[in-house]
């Protein structure tokens, strides 16, 4: 009886997780067609916002956890949006308020508190600013509008890609519901390290990244430079051994080639169609690893979070979004990645309980595989 239940709950487990892949997969590929449809400046917001709703947690979010987060988004784009346009021309001042945002982000996700809030902060609080140094205003005749303030479209333009992340998850919540006592497992707790250590680490390699694209006229529109590299420091505690680390590396790196050619098939077929299915295969592969994974299914989210980014600015009809500059972009990420890694060896605190010099390679990685 014992052995036919715990066929009978592995069972469940299974179907479980193919319906969370089903909906990371629907919602996403949804998500993106529809802001491209409707002309959104940065269609990869509603989509990324979604996909960390639906990671975060096989259950959904309620009306009211949904609100908080809407109103989060909109408050903390509006206070950086003026924050931005007040200190533009006082660069140490401004990086300093960066630097102190990223630290608190990342004191609370070293912390376990937060959840899937603090990577959407971090996002806005990247993506805000390079549009807000560049001069960029989301609203310009480009779009056939009259200009308007960076501070009120870009808090606009957030808002509504929280609403559409919310209702895309609560849309795939009601197309592929739970069946009956599926429940996720829960992942392994990675090495506790000094949170205030790490936190101070990680903000100043995020800063140094995000300045970089700050001071360098190339990188002004490179937006998957800083946030894969937001999305890495919250990737790297699950590689506790040399193959983790390595997958890490190289499944972040498929997200950016396979995101280079999506985005050559859909220039080759331009059409609102095959971009949904090419989002949705993707989607399927990247989305159905991180529902059956528990452990390592937010490296998958990661590399699918930056699949959407790349491909969201490629398409996007932003300055610099050009088909030419496309595959530098795929550059772009492999240097994110090892600029975070080598930075990450060499800043972060070991794990407690773990002796200083036993683990050379990596501030994660142990010896044993």
């Amino acid at each position: 009886m014992s052995h036919e239940s715990s066929f009978s709950g592995a069972k469940l487990e299974r179907l479980a997780a193919r319906r969370q892949g089903l909906r990371i997969a629907t919602s996403v590929a949804v998500g993106f067609a529809v802001a491209v449809w409707a002309k959104d400046p940065i269609p990869f917001l509603a989509p990324v916002f979604a996909l960390q709703f639906l990671t975060a947690s096989r259950r959904p979010l309620s009306l009211a956890q949904g609100l908080v987060m809407v109103a989060l988004i909109l408050v903390v784009a509006q206070i950086l949006s003026l924050t931005v346009s007040v200190l533009t021309g006082h660069p140490l001042v401004l990086g300093a308020v960066l630097w102190l945002l990223y630290f608190v982000c990342f004191y609370l996700q070293a912390e376990g508190k937060g959840g899937t809030a603090i990577f959407i902060v971090l996002v806005i609080a990247i993506i805000v600013p390079l549009l807000g140094v560049a001069q960029i205003d989301l609203e310009t005749p480009l779009f056939g509008v009259e200009r308007v303030d960076l501070g009120e479209s870009i808090a606009r333009t957030f808002t509504k890609a929280a609403i559409g992340g919310n209702v895309l998850a609560w849309g795939a919540h009601a197309l592929w519901p739970d069946p009956a006592g599926g429940m996720s497992p829960p992942p392994a707790m990675p090495p506790k390290r000094p949170p205030v250590r790490q936190a101070l680490a990680s903000a100043s390699i995020l800063l140094a990244g995000a300045v970089l694209c700050f001071v360098d006229q190339r990188l002004s529109f490179a937006l998957v430079i800083p946030i894969t590299v937001a999305s890495l420091l919250g990737q790297l505690d699950i590689a506790t051994t040399q193959k983790s680390a390595l997958g890490l590396v190289i499944v972040n790196l498929l997200g950016g080639i396979v995101a280079s050619l999506a985005f050559v098939f859909v220039s080759l077929w331009s059409n609102l169609l095959a971009l949904f299915l090419v989002v949705l295969i993707v989607a399927l592969v990247f989305g159905g690893r991180a529902a059956a994974d528990p452990k390592m299914g937010k490296i998958s989210a990661g590399a699918l979070t930056t699949f959407l980014v790349l491909l969201g600015i490629g398409v996007s009809p932003l300055p610099g979004s050009t088909p030419e500059s496309f595959s530098t972009r795929v550059a772009y990420v492999l240097f994110a990645i090892f600029y975070t890694l080598c930075l990450a060896v060499l800043l972060w605190p070991n794990p407690k309980g773990r002796r200083n010099g036993r683990n050379p390679a990596s501030p994660t990685i142990s010896n044993s595989t």
